[in-house]
């Protein structure tokens, strides 16, 4: 009897504890409820609610475990059966692009060189006499009627310069690889038929297209864009500060919460810690200091990444940009392009600079980010990453996370060395479906199917791939690209079975890729990425479940909250 009795006694003080434990939870300061979680965590892949204390995540689970830590405070959020994954992180885009897009003329979305000229014409209309208009957005190739004369691929710039004689107009490309002037841009450049011969149409990097007569064409391509683009007046702080926020808001209404930004210099990031100190910054961001100030990299090199205990502003990469896009034929090849033969592209870097940045980023503890397309620029900088990384012995280059920016097109041979150096695979998959139905024109089909957007190799070769859309390259909504990631497909749905289906990422791949394999590549996998306890509650919600309704229904999902730190910052209706 006294066993049985010591044993009831204990039963009781067990049962004591767990309520004693049940009610001495502390309170959530949100809980989110009756939706579809997917939390990206490979043990516990999909819940029912969670809850949030002080911006981190406190508890995920089954909603009855979740509404354990309600209290009279707390804020219950009914997600109405919408679908929560974690916040989306934009890996690869240019922040200020995004933003000055909205106050330019927006050329992404026309279809013919006569709608440009148009667009041009209505913004000459409005402006004085002598004053720059600028654009960017244009891509000849995605034009559903090409215009009658074309050199070396591009339009020309005769039409434009009828409709803006007295203002000098200035549109970049949508790549940002080549840009397209008028007349009057050319007249104030001092580039005519006789500075064309004598430079004989190639610049150190770039190319100024000319006609068979030795005529510019207006077309500007990688570093001679430079000749032109440094007459186009400095943009003032007060426009930019619009366009930052202006990006801000596009972000937070897309459903991303952290943005890598692709190359930028101080001015950018004195800007965001202001934002962040005036409470303006919503989003976190991760900034790749600009290659194309050497200063920059030194000065910042001497005193050490800035990496931010709050998580909003953190500077801790360089980026390098090695050479063009293939849209302008500047891709640099280890083969000639199939629809431009003799021609290589261009190295816009030289590799020796690389592997100088590479080693003062080993030293000084950055992470080097170098934009690459083509095979050859992918295989040259593979090369100088592993230059460094033998003259550091000690390091574990696996450690250092560098990246390639693209990596679009690789060779066989380079594929595996992504894995074995654990070189991040930085890469916007709807660059595949924009860029696809005519980069086999490029390329030929043998090289677009051994080594272009190939996602699944990468992957199986251990190396991490991240998502992103290259805005405003691509429309920043992440949705597209999480689309061409499993579909690798058109936007229109075309071709059936989609071009080299073997590479599509599965969903929970593509999942991954935008949200935990992001935070992989700035290094805040503990901190962010995945919907688990103790980490940030960086959420996006989806007003259809992505993981399962049929893909072409991805591209009319909305992202429809976005939830930074715990706090909601954008809803939609």
């Amino acid at each position: 009897m006294k066993y049985i009795r010591q044993r009831v006694l204990a039963a009781f003080a067990i049962l004591a504890l767990a309520i004693s434990g049940c009610s001495t939870h502390e309170t959530a300061d949100t809980i989110f409820i009756n939706g579809t979680v997917y939390t990206v965590d490979e043990t516990n892949p999909k819940v029912e609610a969670v809850a949030v204390k002080d911006g981190m995540i406190q508890a995920v689970g089954n909603l009855q475990d979740i509404l354990k830590f309600q209290g009279d405070e707390t804020k219950v959020v009914d997600l109405n059966g919408m679908t929560m994954t974690p916040g989306f992180i934009e890996s690869h885009a240019h922040m200020m692009g995004v933003g000055y897009n909205k106050l330019e003329i927006d050329l992404m979305y026309v279809k013919t060189y006569d709608e440009l000229v148009e667009k041009v014409a209505e913004a000459v209309e409005k402006a004085e006499p002598g004053d720059w208009i600028t654009g960017r957005g244009w891509h000849q190739d995605k034009w559903i009627e090409k215009p009658d004369n074309m050199v070396k691929g591009f339009q020309t710039h005769e039409k434009l310069s009828a409709v803006s004689p007295d203002n000098p107009v200035w549109l970049r490309h949508a790549s940002g690889h080549a840009a397209f002037g008028n007349a009057k841009a050319m007249e104030l450049a001092g580039v005519n038929n006789l500075s064309i011969e004598s430079l004989q149409g190639e610049v150190e990097g770039g190319e100024i297209i000319k006609d068979d007569l030795g005529n510019p064409t207006g077309i500007f391509t990688e570093r001679a864009e430079g000749i032109i683009g440094k007459l186009v007046p400095q943009e003032t702080e007060e426009r930019a500060e619009q366009a930052l926020e202006l990006a801000i808001q596009e972000c937070l209404r897309l459903g991303i919460t952290s943005f890598h930004d692709a190359g930028s210099g101080q001015a950018y990031v004195d800007r965001l810690l202001r934002f962040k100190e005036q409470g303006r910054l919503k989003i976190r961001t991760y900034t790749m200091l600009t290659g194309t100030q050497p200063e920059l990299l030194k000065e910042w090199a001497d005193k050490g990444p800035m990496i931010d205990p709050d998580h909003q502003v953190t500077v801790r990469a360089f980026k390098l940009h090695t050479d063009g896009a293939l849209g302008s034929r500047g891709a640099w090849l280890l083969e000639e392009y199939s629809d431009r033969p003799g021609h290589f592209g261009h190295e816009t870097v030289p590799m020796e600079r690389v592997g100088q940045v590479a080693l003062m980023a080993l030293e000084s503890g950055f992470q080097l980010c170098s934009h690459a397309i083509g095979d050859r620029a992918n295989q040259e900088v593979l090369d100088q990453y592993e230059m460094a990384f033998n003259k550091f012995p000690d390091l574990n280059p696996k450690d250092q996370r560098f990246r390639i920016e693209h990596a679009q097109h690789l060779s066989l041979d380079d594929i595996a060395r992504f894995g074995e150096m654990n070189v991040i695979a930085a890469m916007q998959a709807i660059h595949m479906s924009s860029d696809r139905p005519w980069a086999i024109d490029r390329l030929g089909e043998r090289r677009i199917v051994e080594g272009a957007y190939v996602w699944q190799k990468l992957m199986e070769a251990d190396a991490t791939v991240a998502n992103g859309t290259d805005a405003p390259v691509e429309p920043l909504d992440p949705l597209p690209s999480f689309y061409a990631s499993i579909a690798r497909k058109t936007l229109q749905g075309t071709p059936e079975g989609g071009y080299e289906a073997d590479q599509a990422m599965t969903r929970a791949q593509a999942l991954k890729s935008y949200t935990l394999d992001g935070a992989y590549a700035e290094f805040e996998e503990d901190f962010k990425g995945s919907i688990e306890v103790g980490k940030a509650a960086d959420f996006t919600v989806f007003d259809k479940d992505i993981m399962t309704i049929p893909e072409m229904e991805i591209l009319n999902t909305k992202a429809m909250m976005t939830v930074v730190g715990g706090e909601i910052v954008y809803e939609g209706k």
